[in-house]
């Protein structure tokens, strides 16, 4: 009975680390002085830079894999890596709230939960289903990321770790809806 307890706690006790340890680097994210933005990682890590520009884009992942999901197709899609737990996510969600306003029907909004085993499960399905599975495998743990796809393509158009700027988002956004 000890030992079943002792081992319980253990894996609860790693578990716990493991969601703490997730969050230190994808929130930790690298700051200006104006905005708290980080547009790309470190590509010595990741190799993964991916510019604003959606002409210009340096990135060597640069596409989630195929097109997107046939009910996604015609509009920008907005792919938020979001946990209940993370810093980032908290300082972009009025940003994100804005963004969902201003763009109701013109644009695509995906919240893809990794909070806890149970919501990333989830979020796994949902990935999969909209065609999105090689992003998420990828990305999952980015938490505060906002990524910007051409559905038609999965082209990633902008990348952008723990940034508040509307203006970031609605340059893309107004520029992939206009094609």
């Amino acid at each position: 009975m000890k030992v079943q307890y002792l081992a319980t706690l253990a894996s609860i006790s790693l578990l716990s680390f493991g969601a703490i340890a997730a969050c230190v680097n994808p929130c930790a994210a690298k700051t200006s002085s104006n905005t708290g933005t980080e547009v790309s990682t470190n590509p010595s890590n990741t190799g993964t830079e991916v510019s604003t520009n959606p002409g210009t884009s340096k990135s060597q992942v640069n596409s989630v894999g195929a097109p997107l999901a046939e009910e996604l197709q015609g509009k920008p899609v907005v792919v938020d890596m979001f946990a209940t737990w993370c810093s980032a996510c908290k300082n972009i969600a009025p940003t994100l709230t804005q963004l969902k306003q201003n763009y109701e029907g013109k644009a695509n909004f995906i919240v893809l939960d990794v909070s806890d085993q149970s919501t990333t499960a989830e979020a796994e399905a949902k990935a999969k289903q909209l065609g999105l599975s090689q992003f998420f495998a990828a990305n999952k743990s980015k938490t505060g990321t906002v990524t910007i796809i051409d559905p038609a393509t999965g082209n990633i158009l902008a990348q952008h770790k723990n940034n508040p700027n509307i203006a970031d988002y609605t340059q893309v956004l107004d520029s992939a809806i206009q094609q």
